[in-house]
């Protein structure tokens, strides 16, 4: 029981050592990849479509676009630049040190509860996407957002 409590202990300490130094932006000071900003009363703004630079995808992302386009595009809009619906995923906030790929898997699962946008919580999609359905969106919403400088 002793080494039990040392070893939550020892665990506690060292994500709050983890948390304290991992780099932080805010809406307010996260820079997104175009001239559009995205904070304070502007957090609903869509990036431009036009402005977002597709790269040629790999098979996977090209799959993963397709279930995109079919399920997300509507609130997250084409090449994943946002609309009034939802916001830009080709954004400083989404960068793989802030939101991982685990969290793309979460959102699709269980839907999110509205934190960083005004858009309201999300609710999971009403279509019913597979595991690879999921790792496909987020390889290409990470091969947009590495083409866009979102890193």
């Amino acid at each position: 029981m002793k080494y039990l409590v040392i070893a939550i202990l020892v665990g506690a300490i060292g994500a709050g050592i983890w948390w304290l130094a991992s780099p932080r932006q805010s809406v307010e000071t996260a820079t997104p990849i175009t001239s559009a900003m995205h904070s304070g009363a502007d957090t609903q703004a869509a990036m431009p479509a036009e402005q977002v630079i597709v790269p040629d995808l790999s098979p996977a992302a090209q799959i993963g676009e397709r279930a995109f386009v079919a399920v997300c595009s509507a609130c997250h809009g084409i090449n994943a630049a946002g609309t009034e619906k939802g916001p830009p995923l080709i954004h400083n906030l989404y960068r793989p040190g802030h939101h991982p790929d685990a969290s793309f898997v979460s959102a699709v699962r269980q839907g999110v509860v509205a934190h960083h946008w005004e858009f309201g919580n999300m609710p999971p999609p009403s279509e019913t996407l597979t595991n690879a359905d999921i790792a496909g969106i987020a390889t290409y919403v990470r091969e947009m957002q590495r083409a866009n400088g979102v890193q």
